[in-house]
């Protein structure tokens, strides 16, 4: 599922309190970033046609259908496929040269591997 930054922005609120009024995003969006209740509620409306937040009364209450790994997932999957040609490899030697990586992270990342084996 691809989200765009905006609503990204509102499933933020609610991943990270689970379920919220739109009201209550309006809220917290409006001290975060300044966004004003119509740029919110469209936001809202644009998350609930793609399939990423449900919407139930009373008081349109919005909860999250997706989880944020399961966002990040498809994202990362998108930006392998679109700049890497599908390549995990391509993807990784390219962040290794361009970020390094620490004697303490490598040791992580390779438990992760061993464990995923």
């Amino acid at each position: 599922m691809k989200l765009f930054d905006s609503e990204l922005k509102v499933m933020e609120v609610l991943w990270e309190h689970g379920e919220k009024s739109a009201r209550e995003i309006v809220d917290v969006l409006s001290e975060r970033i300044g966004w004003n209740k119509n740029t919110t509620y469209t936001v809202i409306k644009k998350c609930i046609e793609k399939g990423a937040i449900a919407r139930e009364e009373p008081g349109f209450l919005c909860k999250p259908l997706v989880s944020r790994d399961e966002v990040a997932q498809s994202e990362t999957e998108q930006l392998i496929d679109k700049m890497f040609g599908g390549s995990s490899e391509l993807f990784f030697s390219s962040f290794l040269k361009n970020q390094g990586i620490s004697e303490a992270d490598a040791a992580r990342i390779y438990r992760m591997i061993k464990e995923v084996k």
